[in-house]
């Protein structure tokens, strides 16, 4: 198994660290490292998964190229060769993990869209009848494909729970204009992800994005249909009525809810099996979406 990298130190200045990133001020540009740091109940774990920054890197970086003549991104390169001077010492750790990109200003919203009937919004569902106020026809099924893919916005926390908002909560944070256009945004992309993924074999059941202003243009930041942002389904294996096996960290909320563990810091350690068994559904997932053809 790769070398779990659970602290990066840098010759830059911090710019901010995430449940899984560390990112680093270079000017005009961000310098983001995908650690293998793995959170679960918005609770880091004191150990990592091998090779998952890698994955994530890789499969955002591949779907940002894949994407950007729908929607601008990000993306500069990650070819360490093209970053500063003072990061060439380190070039091991951040081959495979890490992209120089644009800074752009963050837009506070976390951008989701569903396409299938799970998770959050399965509860919701079943309590309300509708998911984030969207109103649904009765008697739908767990993991069901909803009529169309709903856009279900929720706050941007650095911390804590991110909370699911209404559409108009949203507008009244961000303006109904640029709202708008986060809407129209993310659910463009995700059909986009969602037809490209049914050729490798996968369902996008949800997904979420994140957005910013990059010189007054809106862009597409943070990462790009991931295991960590999406909800991947194998096709052949798909059925609703009940939770579908999915290419994340599946195994490790399941191994933590039994565990008796009360959801709050310090997490437990998890069992070699778990580690390995996840990192293998991460390994895999990017195996199947990196054989997609090219895109014409």
């Amino acid at each position: 198994m790769d070398d779990v990298i659970l602290e990066t130190a840098l010759p830059l200045p911090r710019y901010a660290r995430g449940k899984v990133r560390d990112m680093y001020d270079v000017g005009e540009q961000l310098l983001i490292v995908t650690t293998d740091r793995i959170s679960a109940f918005d609770v880091v774990l004191p150990m990592g998964i091998p090779g998952k920054g890698r994955v994530l890197n890789t499969l955002s970086a591949f779907w940002f190229r894949r994407s950007r003549r729908l929607m601008p991104n990000h993306l500069i390169t990650t070819d360490v060769a093209d970053y500063p001077a003072a990061l060439q010492p380190h070039g091991e750790m951040l081959a495979g993990r890490s992209m120089l990109v644009r800074k752009a200003e963050r837009i506070d919203a976390e951008c989701v869209v569903r396409g299938y009937l799970a998770g959050s919004g399965w509860r919701d569902y079943v309590r309300t009848g509708a998911v984030c106020g969207h109103a649904l026809p009765p008697g739908l099924l767990e993991s069901q494909e909803l009529p169309e893919p709903i856009f279900t916005p929720a706050t941007k926390a650095d911390s804590g729970h991110d909370e699911n908002i209404s559409r108009e909560e949203l507008a009244s944070r961000i303006g109904p204009e640029l709202a708008s256009r986060l809407e129209a945004a993310s659910l463009a992309i995700y059909a986009f992800g969602r037809a490209e993924a049914q050729q490798a074999g996968l369902i996008v059941a949800d997904t979420k994005f994140e957005f910013g202003l990059y010189q007054g243009e809106l862009i597409l930041i943070d990462e790009a249909f991931t295991p960590d942002s999406s909800r991947y389904w194998d096709i052949d294996i798909y059925e609703p009525g009940h939770p579908q096996p999915s290419y994340d960290k599946e195994f490790v909320r399941e191994w933590l809810r039994e565990s008796g563990w009360d959801m709050e810091p310090p997490a437990p350690m998890l069992p070699d099996d778990i580690v390995r068994k996840t990192a293998a559904k991460y390994t895999e997932a990017l195996r199947r979406i990196t054989a997609l053809p090219r895109s014409q």
